[in-house]
């Protein structure tokens, strides 16, 4: 589940290249339960992280 989550934004991502419209527009926080993180790899941990890291930065998401 939480790697077909990381896939959508990867993918919404690449989207913005050809999309009118910012980051903030299209991406949202990634809130995986508690039995998923504790399913995910260290990389998928690391890629979530990233990821709601950039849009408390870009765009003022609470943590």
């Amino acid at each position: 589940m939480v790697r077909a989550l990381i896939l959508a934004s990867m993918l919404a991502l690449s989207a913005c290249q050809t999309t009118v419209g910012s980051y903030c527009d299209i991406a949202s926080p990634i809130r995986p339960s508690q039995e998923q993180i504790d399913q995910m790899t260290d990389a998928q941990v690391n890629e979530l992280l990233a990821h709601n890291e950039k849009g408390q930065r870009l765009c003022g998401w609470k943590p």
